[in-house]
């Protein structure tokens, strides 16, 4: 897309303004830093839209402190406060997803723990909650097989509205990126780590 003109105007028979608004399905894989980072920037835009946002990670660890975490509940306070921006909800899957009761000691089974967040998501997009979603490091319970890649693509496909759906992780499923309107494969040239250095604050988290 050069200097913001597209290359070519399909004969769907919408209108510019249609075509333009409709919903986003992105995929944001491959080797390189930078999937998550990408996805929540995104996220921060859809906010200064009014959107409301749910994010919803499938990996990081609840004890991980990151920075976009505390950013995106940070604005979710100043809509709360002054009505700016839109409503934000986050969700980790490695402190058990808020809308299950599990006790603290209770001895959570991985993938099915993957299977209630992505059975939440399906209902939450059947009922257009959000407008916006980051389903973060999404395409590894995918990869693993823990959630069957085609019910999620059907799902995906078939969402109500204008529900814009944000993707990250290594190793997409073809079928999902076959399924997706924006694909970006990260690709790694350069990294600190290839030097020894490991991650630090402001960079990773």
């Amino acid at each position: 897309m050069p200097q913001g003109k597209v290359e070519t105007v399909p004969q769907d028979g919408l209108t510019t303004r249609q075509r333009r608004n409709q919903p986003v399905l992105a995929v944001h894989t491959g080797p390189g830093k930078g999937k998550s980072t990408a996805a929540f920037g995104m996220a921060m835009r859809a906010w200064n839209q009014g959107f409301p946002v749910g994010v919803f990670q499938f990996v990081k660890s609840a004890k991980w402190k990151v920075g976009e975490e505390q950013t995106m509940l940070a604005l979710n306070e100043v809509h709360e406060r002054t009505g700016a921006g839109g409503p934000v909800e986050w969700h980790k899957m490695g402190q058990g997803w808020s809308w299950l009761r599990r006790s603290d000691d209770a001895e959570q089974d991985h993938a099915e723990a993957a299977r209630d967040g992505w059975r939440e998501i399906a209902r939450r997009l059947s009922v257009e909650q959000h407008r916006f979603y980051v389903l973060d490091e999404f395409t590894y319970p995918l990869k693993w097989g823990w959630i069957d890649v085609d019910e999620v693509v059907e799902t995906l496909v078939n969402r109500p509205g204008n529900q814009h759906v944000i993707i990250t992780g290594r190793d997409a499923p073809q079928a999902l990126m076959d399924a997706a309107d924006l694909v970006t494969e990260m690709t790694k040239v350069k990294h600190p780590m290839d030097s020894g250095r490991k991650g630090q604050r402001g960079i990773e988290w």
